[in-house]
Order: structure tokens, then sequence, then C-alpha cells
């Protein structure tokens, strides 16, 4: 069966659709072919929207503003669908981006030519050695193993495991900001240690509320709006 198919099927007993798929793209195809409001909730290692929303949601709850904070994002930054879409999506701000991450798992250049395009400044880095001390937002991904495919896929799996793990030492070793927060879209395998938990600047599962918040409003402004 189809994806077209399916969605039209799934359409005659909902009044919303709800999609996330393995490959990039596949919520604009099924956009095409339904009339019921259709959310994105992850195509592949292509977008997310809806977490960009709630993220964006989170800094402005957590910080009081979005403008003129500086926003570093870590990890997986070529597969991360969470990073492409927030990237985007805070371009429309006066903020800084730093991307830091394994030379082989950068940000993709078609994200960093949009940033580019609405005049935010971007910076690359390997390490927090340089960013952390100046970061207002530290935004954490996971190593996502189904990501690496074809012949190098594994070792460079490895590679990447476990490169960065933010731990309480850390902040403390690399001056990290006492108004500051750190995020992450969960789950998380290892990138974060559980004894970060109890710091007031750990948001993850704070932004988990405000993405129950969020996805509650996309809905409610989806079956009410003229």
């Amino acid at each position: 069966e189809t994806l077209e198919d399916t969605v039209r099927t799934l359409e005659c007993y909902c009044d919303a659709v709800v999609l996330r798929h393995p490959e990039k793209g596949t919520a604009v195809r099924a956009a095409k072919v339904l009339k019921c409001p259709i959310f994105n909730a992850g195509d592949g290692a292509g977008e997310h929207p809806t977490q960009a929303l709630l993220d964006t949601f989170t800094i402005a709850s957590e910080m009081k503003k979005i403008d003129g904070l500086t926003i570093t994002m870590l990890g997986d930054l070529k597969h991360g669908r969470t990073v492409h879409s927030l990237a985007n999506t805070l371009s429309h701000f006066k903020i800084k981006l730093n991307y830091v991450s394994p030379d082989f798992l950068k940000m993709p250049e078609y994200v960093k030519k949009v940033v580019s395009e609405r005049k935010v400044e971007q910076a690359e880095f390997e390490t927090l050695d340089e960013v952390l001390k100046d970061t207002d937002v530290l935004y954490v991904t996971r190593v996502q193993k189904e990501r690496f495919t074809g012949p190098d896929g594994m070792e460079q799996y490895k590679k990447a495991q476990g490169a960065y793990v933010i731990t309480p030492d850390l902040l403390k070793r690399l001056n990290a900001k006492e108004k500051m927060i750190v995020m992450h879209p969960l789950p998380r395998v290892g990138e974060i240690d559980p004894a970060l938990d109890s710091d007031p600047r750990a948001a993850y599962f704070r932004e988990m509320r405000y993405g129950m918040i969020m996805r509650m409003a996309l809905l409610l402004a989806s079956f009410t709006s003229s």
C-alpha cells in the first residue's frame, strides 16, 4: 500500500493525521492528498517542526527572551531533524548559533544557507571548550545508530557515540553560565549524565511539559481556524 493510500484511508476515521515516518519528505507527500490537518512528527533525517516550536517556546519561557541569546547545538547535527528545524525557526530572531559536532556530522549546508540568508551569525566547532562559557542555551542531541548506514556507518557511529557527555563537572570546568539552560529533545542515550538532572539549568524535562502545551495549542488552532 502506498503512503498516499494509507493516509487517505486514515483520514476517513479521524480529524487530523500526525505522521512520523523514516523517509524524508513523506509529510509533504501526505499533505498533497489530504484534506484534514496533517502534522509532521518527524520525517527521517529531515525536519521536526512541532519540536522546533516547542523548543522555541521553551527558550522563551525559560530565558524570558530569544533575541540576543547565544544558542549552541551539540551532537549529530547531520542527521538530527530537531536541530534542522530549530535552526530554521530560530533564524527569525536576532541570535548567534554555534554548531558543535564531529567533522563528519556537521550541520547540513542547506540548513546553514537558510540561516545565512537571514543574516544570523553561525560558527562551527568540534569541542565545547571555546563556546560553552558564552552559551545561553545548550541544545544536546543523541547519536542515533539507525542513521549510520553504508560501508563506513558503524565505524562513524562508534566514533560519534560518547564523543560528548554533559556532566556537572564539565559545566563547572568550562565556566558555564549560572543563568543558562541545557535542552534535549529526548530520549537520551548517555550524552547527558543523570547527575545533571537536579541542576536548575537542566531544562529537558520541563521542555517535555512545554511540548504538551504547544501541541495542544497546535491542535486547537487547526480545528478552530477558518
